[in-house]
């Protein structure tokens, strides 16, 4: 019997994550959804360090801040709705307080500069290809904090000055890091708004301008996970209530994809470990002070110790620290 949908192969990366390997995502809320279930898994890896962010240019311009250790100062910051902000930086960054958003800003930025020098993996995630520019200081901002519309002026980047501007960023990335690979994907989230023909338009874009990036690097890939979404998983069943996200599930089989590709083998088990102690920690009792409840986070403790013991360069404090209290 045929299958019921499309499948298509990927092929295996020949170089994989492992846990001395060191990861940073960045771009859309997508690379979030892997980025973050790395550092779940105990990975060194960090997500964002400008927030979530969908553009190419956006993208390229956090890269830039990476790698020439930049800093904001309080000349940096917006005020508006009562908080401070950042046009170049995602809205987890706003607070009330300006010092504490810009320490914020510049302790993510500082860590990320520093971990960029060592990192093996590099992940790019673009969303679209619109852009929007402040019609006051005519640049082009990576969040719109929620001003009104007219405050920007919008238009969709093009596939060749995608390419030349990346290409100038990765060689200095190249540069200061010989050994790092880099791999794109598109994010497989539709942004409907910008209407059903516009979104298709910008999503060309960023294929286009993908595949050119690709044809001038040998340590730059591809991960297809529009194409898994669009394609392999083609039913409405693997989409959220708003008929534009992918649910959990769909999530779910991206990851495994993703892992597939690019996590060593070797390392499945510890996965396998730190995920049965994520569930017990997210496990709620009904009587948290009984004897089984507290044998329940005994064993676990004894787990955590011993693959601590096994594997001493993980991470497993927080689980650690858990599964002590009140026994």
């Amino acid at each position: 019997m045929q299958p019921f949908r499309t499948i298509f192969n990927i092929k295996e990366s020949d170089v994989k994550i492992n846990y001395h390997s060191r990861s940073i995502f960045i771009g859309s809320c997508f690379t979030e959804n892997i980025g973050n279930y790395l550092k779940d898994m105990r990975f060194q890896t960090i997500c964002n360090p400008t927030g979530i962010i969908y553009n190419p240019y956006s993208i390229n311009e956090c890269i830039k801040y990476l790698l020439n250790k930049k800093q904001f100062n309080e000349d940096s910051l917006e005020y508006y709705n009562d908080v401070w902000f950042s046009f170049y930086h995602h809205g987890k960054f706003s607070n009330t307080d300006k010092n504490i958003c810009l320490a914020q800003i510049n302790s993510e930025l500082k860590e990320a500069s520093e971990f960029i020098k060592q990192t093996d993996f590099l992940f790019l995630t673009f969303g679209s290809a619109f852009i929007y520019t402040h019609k006051n200081s005519n640049e082009i901002v990576a969040n719109c904090h929620k001003f009104p519309a007219n405050t920007f002026s919008k238009s969709l980047m093009k596939p060749n000055i995608i390419a030349e501007e990346y290409e100038k960023t990765l060689n200095q990335l190249i540069k200061t890091n010989s050994k790092i690979k880099i791999i794109f994907t598109i994010s497989p989230i539709r942004h409907w708004k910008d209407g059903a023909v516009e979104n298709q338009l910008s999503k060309s874009i960023l294929f286009v301008s993908i595949n050119e990036i690709l044809r001038n690097f040998s340590n730059c890939f591809y991960f297809p996970a529009y194409e898994l979404m669009m394609d392999d998983l083609r039913d409405y069943r693997f989409y959220a209530e708003d008929m534009i996200h992918p649910n959990s599930m769909a999530l779910e089989y991206i990851r495994e994809i993703f892992s597939d590709i690019y996590i060593d083998k070797n390392v499945r088990n510890i996965m396998s470990e730190i995920h049965k102690f994520i569930q017990a920690k997210n496990h709620r009792p009904f009587n948290p002070n009984s004897a089984s409840h507290k044998k329940f986070k005994e064993t676990h403790l004894n787990h955590v110790l011993k693959l601590q013991i096994d594997f001493p360069f993980l991470d497993l404090k927080e689980f650690e620290e858990y599964f002590k209290e009140g026994i």
